[in-house]
């Protein structure tokens, strides 16, 4: 290794060929391991994210208004009703998720950034382009990993269902798969997965094709320098916009996962994703779309700021091109 990067000791026409250092299986690798580093340091508010946007479907099914917690009294709920070490409860399948859904998705929109659409002549990436392949390369990497969010979300309801007095539904990450497949079969693991996809789609409008964007437009219009500077400032408009975009199908995605089923695996309160929406709407107003929106942004920006910085440096360190 020198100065950071891997380089062949041999002859001339070796060193001029790609390294598997810009490998597509390597770069999957590195996106996985950034997204668990990220996902660990913020995982706690994506629990309190997911138990706010169920409560009120809770106190209307008991018909008690007087159930709404915000975000600090829900975090501070948990850990005294249920304990600390439950702030990370389902970070397991919240792993395996990523190790399918980044990894996807940041290859799929590598390569249609590349091979697909290409860059513009002076280098620049323009925004439709980075907006479908985004969109695409989400909506994708979100599909092949929906049983992992499913089981994801069934188990960081487990404490707010015993403290109900509700018998589990599940005991861990494989229980809540062998449930899944008893009730539903192989298509009862992807219920759910059209708000999915479709929130996964708009999160990656917000995350990936912001930060490729703002990335390239600091560099071109300033003085600055491919540095963690501009990662931190591009890593911050993505956690914002993403979160905007993607609150209200994260609260259809969360409502429709965590409904019981019967017999065929169908959906006992909401037929479809729209079905969802409509009755949210009329009986909590239109704001509960946004229901959750603020530990979902803390979260989002922090989980972005994680992933970048890591990705970035981790990339630069291994002789990757920068992203």
């Amino acid at each position: 290794m020198v100065g950071g990067k891997f380089m062949h000791l041999s002859s001339p026409s070796l060193e001029s060929s790609p390294t598997f250092v810009d490998d597509m299986w390597f770069k999957y690798i590195l996106s996985v391991i950034s997204a668990t580093i990220a996902e660990g340091a913020t995982y706690p508010l994506d629990l309190i994210k997911t138990r706010l946007q169920i409560q009120g479907e809770i106190a209307s099914s008991k018909g008690d208004a007087g159930s709404y917690r915000g975000m600090l009294k829900t975090a501070v709920g948990i850990v005294k009703e249920e304990g600390l070490i439950r702030l990370w409860q389902g970070i397991t399948p919240a792993i395996y998720r990523h190790a399918i859904y980044t990894g996807v998705r940041f290859g799929a929109y590598e390569k249609m950034r590349e091979n697909v659409f290409k860059k513009n002549p002076d280098g620049s990436y323009s925004l439709w382009k980075a907006a479908i392949g985004g969109m695409s390369a989400g909506a994708l990497g979100q599909f092949m990993a929906s049983p992992t969010d499913l089981v994801k979300v069934q188990i960081q309801m487990e404490g707010k269902r015993r403290l109900e007095g509700k018998p589990p539904r599940v005991k861990n990450a494989f229980h809540a798969f062998q449930q899944i497949m008893k009730q539903g079969g192989i298509r009862g693991l992807w219920k759910g997965w059209v708000p999915n996809v479709q929130r996964a789609a708009l999160v990656n409008l917000g995350d990936l094709t912001t930060y490729d964007t703002a990335k390239r437009y600091i560099l071109r219009n300033s003085q600055l320098k491919d540095t963690s500077l501009v990662h931190i400032m591009s890593s911050m408009c993505a956690g914002l916009v993403g979160a905007i975009m993607a609150t209200p199908a994260d609260v259809i995605k969360t409502r429709v996962m965590n409904q019981p089923t019967d017999e065929r695996g169908r959906g006992l309160y909401y037929k479809s994703s729209i079905d969802c929406f409509l009755k949210t709407a009329q009986q909590e107003g239109f704001l509960a779309m946004y229901k959750g929106f603020f530990p979902a942004w803390i979260r989002m920006g922090p989980w972005s700021l994680c992933f970048w910085l890591s990705y970035e440096k981790i990339r630069k360190a291994m002789g990757t091109a920068a992203f």
